[in-house]
Order: structure tokens, then sequence, then C-alpha cells
């Protein structure tokens, strides 16, 4: 299965948890953006971390969205929605899908939440 991961800046280190995780299972992660951060980023380096991104979901099978999400994390989340990708969102302790917490789109039923440790979420993913 290949996958990618949005989330984040703060953030970054759960991605390459997960990233090594399901590598380890033998899954390809598409690109690790986390990886990749440049510190003095330029809007020429945004643009080509945004192609970069969205060639990945579109290779994707599948789109791991770790929460609390970044500024371009709900746009990575709308592409995997709209090119039909198996969307896993993860949340730690559920917070983030309150009412007073949640985004809309996080309801709707393409959406597969997953609530607990990283090894559930990873699980979730290599069971699926």
């Amino acid at each position: 299965m290949k996958f990618y991961i949005g989330s984040g800046f703060k953030n970054f280190e759960l991605v390459n948890i997960v990233s090594e995780k399901l590598i380890n299972l033998g899954h390809v992660h598409t690109y690790n953006w986390a990886k990749n951060i440049i510190e003095d980023e330029t809007i020429e380096d945004m643009i080509r971390a945004s192609e970069l991104e969205k060639q990945a979901i579109i290779d994707s099978d599948v789109v791991i969205i770790i929460l609390p999400a970044g500024r371009g994390t709900h746009i990575e989340l709308g592409i995997a929605l709209a090119l039909n990708k198996k969307v896993y969102l993860y949340s730690k302790d559920g917070k983030d899908f309150e009412l007073e917490n949640t985004v809309n789109f996080y309801e709707i039923p393409e959406i597969t939440k997953v609530i607990g440790s990283i090894n559930d979420l990873v699980d979730k993913i290599n069971i699926s």
C-alpha cells in the first residue's frame, strides 16, 4: 500500500514515527514532508513543496491526517476526498471530534476516524 501523511508542522515527529512503522510493515510513503522541512522557506520552496505533496496524494492509496491539523492539512484532506482516496483521520484523545472542535468534513462517512495510540492508528491502517 502507498500512503501519504498530512499534519501540522508541530506533529512532524509523529509523522516520522507513523511513516517508519508503516514502512517497516512493507508499505511505501509517497512523500515525507516532515523530513524535508526548510528553515527559511521561500515562496518558491512553498510552491515546490505543494507540488510534491499534491503528487504524493495522487500517488497514494491511503491518506492519513494526524490532528491537530496545520494550514495546508485541510487542503490535503480535500484533495484526498476529491480523488476518492481512503482517508484515516487520527486524534490521540478524540477531542478533535467534539462538537466545539470538529470540522464538518471530519464527520462524513468516507473518513475513518481513529482515536488512541499511534500503534492503534498503524494497526487500523495495516489491517484495512
